[in-house]
């Protein structure tokens, strides 16, 4: 029912795959193509990791974020007050030294 398209074009087969490869040979020498592809899967995996310690994190903020805010609202604001009167009293003494 549905035809599945590609991203990048057509997968390339036994020709076009042996140029490629031809090409790579060239480019890096054949001593390096193994350290290269080495180093590509390493840095995938690296890469991976990565993604998925994101996501874990991302799902340990979701799951805690409600009660993270219901914990918020239930804090007293004493300490929004003590600020408040400390600013007030502040003020009120420079206006007095001036």
């Amino acid at each position: 029912m549905f035809e599945m398209i590609p991203l990048f074009g057509p997968v390339p087969g036994g020709m076009e795959l042996a140029v490629i490869l031809l090409i790579a040979v060239l480019l890096f020498g054949a001593n390096k193509i193994p350290k290269l592809a080495r180093s590509t899967g390493e840095a995938m995996g690296e890469f991976k990791k990565g993604r998925e310690e994101v996501e874990q994190e991302l799902q340990e903020m979701q799951s805690s974020g409600s009660s993270t805010a219901t914990e918020v609202e239930s804090e007293p604001t004493t300490t929004t007050e003590t600020e408040t009167e400390t600013e007030t009293e502040t003020e009120t003494q420079t206006e007095s030294e001036s």
